[in-house]
């Protein structure tokens, strides 16, 4: 650690701090100044600054946060006030604590930020010519920077989020942050394949072992050999299937089906799961002991709703995306639109705002994306009256059907992108479709009638 800041706090207390200081850690430069201006001071990850609480904390610390990410910041206030406390820490503040502070603390605070201050610098080094992982939430940047110290080990991840956070390009971002990020990116959803094609997608079959067998193959395993295998849905997989991830992970080899040698194999694995692992396992759902085999290193990624403050570079990034794509300008984001999506609660986390940017990248004609681009308040709207057709009475059956049914038609028969949004996996859902008898033939019909709408010269 280089320096402590002392920002806006009376001279007096500033006095106090400084003797304190002195006394606790000689030789450490000190500074006190009572303007905040953040991009004139050298703060730096390396800094532990000390500001005084005021009614404009919360935004100095916003600001402190853009400027310097990895900030440690500690705040001080003369008087408590406890939702003012709460709204401080979770801006990204290290402690609130209320004044005089003992030397003991003070030592505490000077050893943690050291501490931090190690962890941003291996971590810096650690991902520096990785992909990005967009997000300017400091929660999340305090996340990547631990993931990117994990990354060179050969532990397995857990990446735990709901549908639509990013779990998988958080997989990339590890892999790039890995001594394997030139070896084989291997991804399986174990929640879109068969089950009976499942065994031989993972762990590969030689020829002849079942009925069109005709050649052998390698399984993923052996595909992602000194590479990442990305295990993506891991608790849809079947459990007699876990019995045998979990033997390839204790003994680093792989029996194909139907062959005589196993192969050894040199494999990353990492896992996702948009389920509560504990409770899959408590359920029986999923084995323990390969729970515990998989969680080494856990990571909970935070749905879009909880981290606002990147809503809007998430947009900018899919417009460019989409700019790069259709070869148009990227248009910029008016204040009325911008405002809107901050105020809409992503059910769907990142995935629905790249598919809300897609249309509305479509729909803008003048450069300037405005709020009837988006297409929100008509959802809503929908979102609305389903929640209003909902009556006492329903049984709990029919009010899963009605919901499964609205979904397929708000995805127009897409059933994959049906079992996202409903937080399921796809194989569950054939399963609902297949019990209401029905189900499948409306998800089939809501296609035909989208198609006979469009060739009609409907917009549908």
């Amino acid at each position: 650690m280089n320096r402590v800041w002392l920002l806006g706090f009376p001279e007096d207390n500033a006095a106090a701090l400084c003797v304190q200081l002195g006394r606790i850690a000689p030789g450490m430069p000190v500074e006190s100044r009572q303007e905040f201006d953040p991009e004139s001071l050298e703060v730096d990850s390396e800094s532990l600054v000390f500001l005084f609480d005021s009614n404009v904390a919360i935004g100095q610390t916003m600001r402190l946060f853009q400027h310097v990410p990895a900030s440690n910041l500690v705040i001080l206030a003369q008087y408590a006030e406890a939702e003012h406390a709460s709204q401080l820490m979770q801006a990204g503040a290290m402690d609130y604590r209320v004044l005089p502070c003992p030397d003991e603390v003070l030592e505490i605070y000077l050893r943690k930020a050291e501490h931090q201050a190690q962890l941003s610098t291996q971590a810096s080094e650690q991902r520096h010519g990785s992909d990005e992982f967009v997000t300017q939430d400091i929660e999340t940047r305090r996340l990547l920077d631990k993931v990117a110290l994990i990354a060179p080990s050969n532990a397995s991840v857990l990446i735990l989020g709901e549908s639509g956070t990013g779990k998988e390009r958080l997989a990339h971002f590890i892999r790039q942050c890995s001594n394997r990020k030139d070896n084989a990116f291997v991804a399986i959803n174990c929640a879109a394949i068969p089950e009976g094609v499942l065994e031989a997608e993972l762990f590969g079959h030689e020829k002849g072992a079942f009925t069109g067998a005709t050649h052998s193959r390698p399984g993923k395993f052996e595909l992602a050999h000194e590479g990442t295998l990305l295990l993506d849905e891991i608790t849809e997989m079947p459990m007699h299937l876990q019995a045998t991830l979990l033997r390839v992970l204790q003994e680093g080899e792989v029996d194909r089906i139907g062959g005589k040698n196993p192969v050894k194999i040199d494999v990353r694995i990492i896992a996702t799961s948009n389920r509560n692992m504990a409770d899959a396992v408590h359920e029986g759902k999923f084995r323990q002991d390969l729970y515990y085999r998989l969680n080494v290193v856990s990571v909970q990624l935070p749905p879009l709703r909880s981290r606002p403050e990147d809503i809007k570079p998430l947009a900018i990034h899919f417009l460019d995306r989409f700019s790069e794509m259709y070869g148009k300008p990227s248009p910029s984001i008016d204040d009325a639109c911008l405002s809107q999506l901050r105020q809409h609660d992503w059910p769907g986390n990142a995935r629905e705002l790249e598919n809300c940017m897609h249309r509305a990248f479509l729909m803008c004609v003048d450069n300037t994306l405005q709020d009837e681009h988006l297409g929100l308040e008509s959802e809503m709207s929908q979102r609305s009256e389903d929640h209003s057709s909902i009556q006492a009475g329903l049984s709990i059956r029919d009010m899963e059907q009605a919901l499964i049914k609205q979904t397929i038609k708000h995805v127009n028969g897409n059933r994959t992108e049906a079992a996202k949004l409903l937080g399921i996996s796809i194989r569950t859902l054939r399963n609902k479709l297949h019990d209401m008898g029905s189900g499948t033939s409306f998800a089939e019909s809501h296609v035909a009638q989208q198609t006979a709408v469009a060739n009609t010269g409907g917009i549908g």
